[in-house]
């Protein structure tokens, strides 16, 4: 399996305040994309996509924002635009080639269907639009795209979305994020190192490469393993999580959090244990919730305030896997803080 390595530069991001921001998402999308080993004529539809997608926001959208980054398990890119509003009230209609609002070719998002190997996008008046478009290195495997307006029903099985953000002014991100096939299913860790900057970000570095080492440990056993390789770091928070069939199995020490979406239902929280993973390690134990196909499980560092699960609007809660993240980042997030998220669909 390719993934990222794990000084993997985080997610990165552009507000999009002004059309000059368009052209900044654009290059970034450029660069990004060779970072994460797309070659040929790729790096240039990256940009394209970029491109669309930011225009997109700034004709149409209150406070957008463009979020690139690498895809969690494959060589390629993700271009992620979350707005808050107004939405669109026909969706199919905007994705027809031809149809504009604002004299233009109309050729947008339609065009970023095309060109991307994955697009996913939800919308609902008034709450806002959600878009993500992924490209793979050829051979890759892609899913088709798709493009619904957030009705009720079950979440696509094995899908997978994350984000992870620097704190404000911070180049180094002290949080995050992995994703392995082991035997027993998908493994997955999020890791929040204490405090924030280059210091965090050594002790999430350290506590991604004991993961990768041995994914398919024990979660306690992964825990404590954990707690040993950060003994001398500052320390951090650790969430780990498998999925089976049917299940989710969670071992996690501070302020990570679990939460799972059933559409129609509420949420359900799972906590951590209190503690610092280097420092003052408590008994690792694993809690298990049932998590079957269409169900979605969140995790989650304390840059994403743990309010949004408390009273979720059902835009949110019906969000699939790739979106998610972002607009919880987008809504949610701890400016003074790094943030990571990461979503999981349920599996047979």
């Amino acid at each position: 399996m390719t993934r990222p390595a794990p000084d993997h530069p985080p997610t990165a991001q552009v507000r999009i305040d002004h059309y000059s921001a368009v052209h900044l998402t654009a290059d970034l999308a450029r660069q990004t994309a060779r970072r994460c080993g797309l070659g040929g004529s790729l790096p240039d539809r990256a940009a394209a996509v970029a491109s669309e997608l930011a225009s997109n926001l700034d004709k149409h959208a209150t406070d957008g924002i463009v979020y690139l980054q690498p895809l969690p398990r494959a060589e390629g890119l993700e271009v992620v635009a979350v707005d808050r509003g107004p939405g669109m009230r026909h969706l199919q209609r905007c994705l027809t080639d031809g149809y504009t609002t604002t004299n233009t070719l109309g050729t947008g998002l339609g065009a970023v269907r095309r060109v991307a190997d994955t697009f996913v996008i939800r919308t609902q008046v008034p709450d806002g639009t959600a878009a993500s478009a992924r490209l793979t290195a050829p051979g890759r495997p892609a899913r088709q795209p798709t493009a619904e307006a957030g009705r009720e029903g079950r979440f696509p099985e094995g899908e997978i979305g994350w984000v992870c953000l620097p704190a404000e002014r911070e180049e180094a991100c002290g949080d995050g994020v992995a994703v392995e096939a082991t035997a027993e299913g998908l493994t997955a860790v999020v890791v929040d190192g204490l405090g924030h900057g280059e210091a965090a970000a050594r002790a999430t570095r350290a506590a991604l490469r004991t993961f990768r080492g041995a994914p398919g440990r024990p979660l306690t056993a992964l825990m404590e393993e954990t707690h040993r390789a950060l003994r001398h770091t500052r320390g951090a928070a650790v969430g780990l999580v498998r999925l089976e069939s049917g299940r989710l199995h969670f071992c996690g020490v501070g302020n990570i959090r679990v939460v799972v979406l059933d559409p129609g239902l509420p949420p359900r929280r799972i906590e951590s244990r209190p503690g610092i993973v280097g420092w003052n390690l408590p008994t690792p134990r694993t809690s298990t919730a049932e998590l079957g196909a269409g169900r979605l499980a969140l995790l989650h560092s304390d840059g994403i305030e743990a309010r949004w699960s408390h009273a979720p609007s059902p835009f949110v809660t019906r969000l699939p896997a790739p979106l998610l993240p972002a607009v919880l980042a987008h809504r949610h997030r701890r400016l003074r803080d790094d943030a990571s998220a990461l979503a999981l669909t349920g599996m047979r």
